[in-house]
């Protein structure tokens, strides 16, 4: 009990605005979340298998959880003790290899067919698709895949995986409770130009819309603090992934531009993305509709999603030494919540 005041106390200092009764609250349960999330740092225990071999994974959100994970107090040497199991392997490993390192483990440990893997979960910064392969097929059904945001189309579950947050450097200072008289344009996109160029020569034409293309951060987020909203195109190209957490963190509220339903959001299941984000599928020729949109939007609603936005936006960075509450810690609560879904009833295969 008293650890768990503690912590409440911590949370408290670190984190007002987001515990506030007073102030609206960008989780979906907040009581369950600090609750649950207080468990988590006291009992959570992960076993690691040993990786066939040696292998790292490239620069970004995959990078920065897999090597925060390894110098977690959450690791556990004790297989008996762990509440799940990662399976290790190189993010460039074909089906082929991957479905030898599942079959290694279903040979040589009794952990994997007790739950035909639903309580495992592994590291892919694209994700996988389906196989036939038996092995493969039961890791991309049952386990947690945790996965880069925005993930490849067709290579996410919903409810199971988990989308990490992009990489981005903010400060939380920078932070805007209030928005400031220098919002000049409705919206702001850093284009990675090659993305819906329609749509983006549509925008660019309008005087309330301000376009760059592949923004340093400096430029972006100069352009993120005059602006009400931030676009972004969701699936567009991994050269520019989207500056959530940037825009989020100077007061911009992130439109998320579609071509199919949005699933893979970071966080989805513990931040209120409906209320504090905006997700448009626009047409060709649709820039007018955006517009109406977006102006559509009151100045209290705007003046909340932008409190929302201030909030969460802690939860999605990143840091070199992991800190309570930011984005390997939500990761972390969010494996834990899913510590006890068994999805797939063990069966024969012949």
């Amino acid at each position: 009990m008293a650890a768990a005041t503690a912590v409440l106390s911590l949370l408290f200092t670190l984190f007002p605005p987001l515990l506030s009764a007073a102030q609206p609250t960008p989780y979906l349960s907040p009581a369950a979340f600090l609750r649950d999330y207080q468990n988590m740092l006291s009992s959570f225990k992960i076993f690691i298998y040993a990786p066939t071999k040696p292998f790292t994974f490239p620069s970004g959100p995959s990078a920065l959880f897999y090597g925060s994970l390894l110098r977690s107090p959450f690791l556990t040497g004790d297989p008996e003790g762990a509440h799940l199991y990662l399976v290790p392997f190189s993010p460039d490993t074909n089906t082929r290899s991957l479905a030898r390192v599942v079959r290694e483990i279903r040979n040589n440990f009794p952990y994997w067919n007790r739950t035909l893997g639903a309580d495992h979960f592994f590291v892919s910064p694209a994700g996988i698709s389906f196989s036939f392969d038996r092995n493969v097929l039961e890791l991309k059904k049952n386990s947690v895949q945790i996965s880069d945001f925005p993930v490849v189309s067709g290579n996410f579950v919903p409810h199971k995986d988990i989308a990490l947050p992009p990489a981005g450097k903010i400060e939380i200072g920078e932070a805007a409770e209030k928005i400031p008289p220098e919002i000049r344009f409705l919206g702001y996109l850093n284009w990675d130009g090659e993305t819906r160029s329609d749509l983006v020569s549509e925008l660019a034409a309008d005087s309330d819309f301000l376009i760059d293309e592949k923004a340093e951060r400096e430029i972006y987020a100069r352009g993120a603090r005059a602006s009400r909203f931030c676009l972004f195109f969701h699936g567009g190209s991994a050269e520019a992934p989207p500056r959530l957490a940037e825009a989020m963190a100077a007061g911009c509220v992130p439109v998320v531009l579609v071509d199919r339903p949005v699933q893979d959001l970071p966080f989805m299941d513990v931040l209120r993305w409906s209320d504090m984000a905006v997700v448009a599928r626009v047409p060709p020729g649709g820039g007018g509709r955006l517009r109406e949109l977006l102006g559509g939007v009151s100045e209290e609603r705007y003046s909340e999603m932008r409190g929302l936005c201030a909030a969460a936006s802690r939860h999605l960075v990143w840091n070199e030494e992991p800190r309570p509450l930011d984005a390997f810690h939500v990761v972390m609560y969010q494996l834990w919540a899913r510590r006890h879904a068994v999805r797939y009833a063990r069966r024969e295969f012949v």
